[in-house]
């Protein structure tokens, strides 16, 4: 049996990203690699927005618990997801890498 972790009611997908995104926030903070990760995101963005909206629009999966609010045709939840995952990917790198001076 899995854990109920519907709470939040449709924010729970959002909550889970403010979640990990904190996570992602602070050790790319601690590793001094913020402007770094931004640079790939924001590099790698546009190719998860289409394969977001593509997935959505074709019926390949479909988001529960969330907000119920769009913006360019994804829910407001995957664009911040877009963000949180490469982020927390980079902040693991980041700091599994760490040069110790």
């Amino acid at each position: 049996m899995r854990p109920d972790i519907s709470v939040f009611g449709r924010y729970t997908y959002l909550a889970t990203e403010v979640f990990w995104g904190a996570i992602a926030f602070l050790l790319l903070r601690r590793a001094g690699a913020l402007g770094r990760a931004a640079k790939t995101v924001i590099a790698l963005y546009p190719i998860a927005y289409v394969w977001d909206w593509y997935t959505l629009e074709i019926g390949i999966f479909d988001i529960e618990l969330r907000t119920g609010r769009d913006f360019l045709g994804v829910p407001i939840e995957e664009h911040i997801f877009m963000v949180v995952v490469p982020s927390l990917v980079i902040a693991f790198h980041e700091t599994l890498h760490e040069v110790v001076d």
